[in-house]
């Protein structure tokens, strides 16, 4: 007996399929199976059946439904059982008894065939023949079709293109053109797929189909959100104008489906000689022309098309050049193109960077990008720029290093980035933008990303380089990379900025260094940066309700982004109107519905999950508690949390500055903790 989610839930036996009518147990059973193998919380499980509006006997009722689910496998001779276990239930499954274990089953396997095309494209399709339909059509929950049904969708998509690459790369666009026009008339808005149909077509020799349906989708764009073609497309188009060839498809830069390691399109070498590379097709976020790049790298993309994310690590990553291994095979660099922007340029290999294990595509290191339309931060700003532009004493050896610390989604990889680009005449070797963690969180070693910067600089000698080390855990990650001139993994007359949520004394007590703590917008800088997303006209008409949206937003970066992103997909709608609908349930409304994981909850669960187990409790239990139990006196019916517990969540970015009080919690991160109400321990609790 085998359990189908990839379509309308269903048990199936051999060719004997019953599909379950709509049901709460059908919902409480889509899931448990949705989390299969995992305790779930007896909280959530209610609220996929109920919603956010349960009954009063909603513990009683769940009950209720696990009765009436084993029924229904004793009924039809399943044999797998829902156990009760602390807190809530589990249900045990594997690839051959569960559609969706299987799907990713093959999809891992499709991964580690990646030198064999034939052989992975066979096993992706064997992996996508797994779906039957629409997700989940008789489970009748809001919860599930909000949270989880847009996850797996994007599971599928992800494969879809990687066969439709795989397709392209082995010269076969005529099959992949009978998969991308139902892919792009299915989803008009995913710009990828369109992308690889321009492309099936013009390799096919139809250049003027192609050109046509770039025509398309840029009116598309256009009409329905008001949005220029991403550069990528653009870049593809000028390349079919200009009747170039578009080279082979290489081999594919690794992505994470569900915490797995799988391939996905390569770099198609740019057409403008000199230019930073375009990125890994696939993996290019497709963002919202117009809105200010306020987050941290990572965050919820709003800026220019076809930008850079800018918020914390989590969300879509930003695909990089890879290193150069083999310094003698780099051409000469452009005029007007730095030493590092040339390595980055020529970088055409999967190769990991010498002295690694790890494929280098998957963590590589680029040149400093733009950030479209930056809004705020002028204080910050040049106190950064001129520090980077100051002269060291001749005596110092030490790399100059400024830190930029903050909460998550603040603004600390936009500000790092933004500085460095103004700067960028100060350091004739170039910029590099430098991973430092990998894409399931885990931090980088520092021996391997010394050896990816050595790799991707050359030899020394031709000036100094500004490396941004983003996203750094904790200082033992970076510390041996800022040892003294003449020292082994040192970054000779190079200057650092490192990024990360935590405050990293430590390293600035042993290292010395420059700090920016960055915290919330200011109410000016808010409407700044809601005038520079929308436009002047959109919001001085209806000054009042932006400045009420700031304030729902709490100034906070990374939800104003969120919040203009939604809005610039309805011109038509009034800001009061947006303000009302906005502050029914914030939390809930600050996600991109067709990417959940940019969302507000989705950002500070990220941070959370980071978080030791027993110093995550503690933050629940202040966010849960009243404002007092931030005090030095703490209530009086229970006492103060120990300092140091405070401590260690203020340096994590989690408490702020007060006033009132020595700390406080922002009210969307005490709201987001009070909704969810339950222990952020994701390694034995997935919900």
């Amino acid at each position: 007996m085998r359990f189908q989610l990839l379509g309308p839930l269903a048990l199936a036996d051999g060719t004997d399929t019953v599909v379950l009518q709509p049901s709460k147990p059908a919902n409480l059973l889509a899931a448990l199976l949705l989390h299969a193998n995992s305790a779930v919380s007896a909280e959530y499980l209610q609220r996929a059946i109920w919603g956010e509006e349960q009954p009063a006997t909603a513990k009683a009722a769940l009950q209720t439904c696990v009765l009436r689910l084993r029924r229904l496998f004793s009924r039809h001779g399943v044999t797998t059982s829902i156990e009760a276990v602390p807190g809530g239930y589990r249900i045990t499954a594997a690839p051959p008894t569960l559609d969706l274990l299987g799907f990713r089953d093959r999809v891992r396997r499709a991964a580690g065939l990646a030198r064999e095309p034939e052989a992975e494209l066979c096993a992706l399709r064997d992996a996508l023949a797994l779906w039957q339909g629409s997700l989940l059509a008789n489970v009748r929950s809001v919860v599930l079709h909000r949270d989880e049904v847009p996850r797996l969708a994007e599971e599928r998509l992800r494969a879809v293109e990687r066969v439709c690459d795989l397709l392209l790369g082995l010269g076969r666009c005529g099959e992949a053109l009978v998969d991308l026009w139902t892919a792009t008339r299915v989803h008009p808005g995913h710009e990828r797929f369109h992308e690889q149909l321009i492309e099936a077509l013009y390799r096919s020799g139809r250049q003027a189909q192609a050109l046509a349906e770039y025509r398309r989708v840029k009116g598309f764009l256009l009409e329905e959100l008001g949005v220029d073609p991403s550069p990528s497309l653009r870049r593809l188009e000028l390349s079919i104008l200009r009747g170039e060839d578009l080279g082979p498809a290489g081999p594919a830069a690794p992505h994470v489906i569900r915490g797995e390691t799988v391939p996905l399109p390569a770099t198609r070498p740019s057409t403008d000689r000199g230019a930073v590379p375009v990125t890994d097709r696939g993996a290019s976020p497709v963002t919202d022309r117009g809105a200010a790049a306020a987050g941290d790298r990572g965050a919820p993309p709003v800026a220019g098309r076809g930008a850079p994310p800018v918020g914390d690590r989590g969300a879509l990553p930003v695909a990089h050049a890879a290193p150069v291994t083999d310094r003698a095979a780099v051409p000469a660099a452009a005029p007007g193109t730095t030493p590092v922007a040339a390595r980055v340029a020529a970088a055409g290999t999967d190769a990991p960077a010498a002295g690694t294990d790890a494929p280098a595509a998957a963590f590589r290191i680029g040149a400093v990008p733009a950030v479209p339309h930056f809004t705020g931060r002028a204080a910050e700003t040049a106190a950064m720029t001129a520090r980077l532009t100051a002269t060291s004493p001749p005596e110092d050896d030490w790399p100059l290093t400024v830190l930029v610390s903050g909460a998550p989604g603040i603004g600390k990889s936009a500000l790092a980035q933004h500085a460095a680009r103004l700067v960028r005449d100060a350091f004739p070797a170039g910029q590099l933008l430098v991973p430092m963690t990998r894409a399931d969180g885990e931090p980088r070693p520092a021996d391997e990303v010394a050896a990816d910067v050595a790799a991707t600089l050359g030899a020394s000698g031709e000036g100094r380089a500004l490396l941004i080390l983003d996203d750094v855990i904790d200082a033992d990650q970076v510390r041996p990379l800022l040892t003294p001139r003449g020292e082994a993994g040192a970054l000779p007359g190079h200057a650092v900025v490192v990024t990360s949520r935590m405050g990293l004394g430590g390293l600035i007590a042993t290292h010395g260094g420059w700090v920016q703590r960055l915290t919330t917008f200011t109410e000016a800088e808010s409407y700044a940066l809601l005038l520079t997303a929308l436009g002047a006209e959109r919001v001085e008409a209806e000054p009042r309700a932006a400045h009420r949206l700031a304030a729902l937003c709490g100034h906070f970066p990374a939800a104003l982004r969120i919040l203009t992103a939604r809005l610039l997909t309805r011109p038509g709608l009034r800001l009061a109107d947006a303000a009302d609908w906005l502050g029914e349930d914030p939390l809930a409304r600050l996600t991109l519905t067709d990417s959940p994981d940019h969302s507000v909850d989705g950002l500070f669960d990220r941070a959370l999950g980071r978080l030791d187990p027993r110093l995550s409790e503690a933050f629940t239990h202040l966010a849960q508690g009243p404002p007092a139990l931030l005090d030095d006196q703490g209530p009086e019916d229970e006492g103060p949390v120990p300092e140091a517990v405070r401590e260690r969540l203020a340096d994590a970015g989690l408490l702020e500055d007060g006033p009132p009080g020595p700390y406080r919690i922002h009210d969307l991160l005490r709201a987001h903790v009070r909704r969810t109400a339950r222990t952020r321990d994701r390694r034995t609790e997935k919900v």
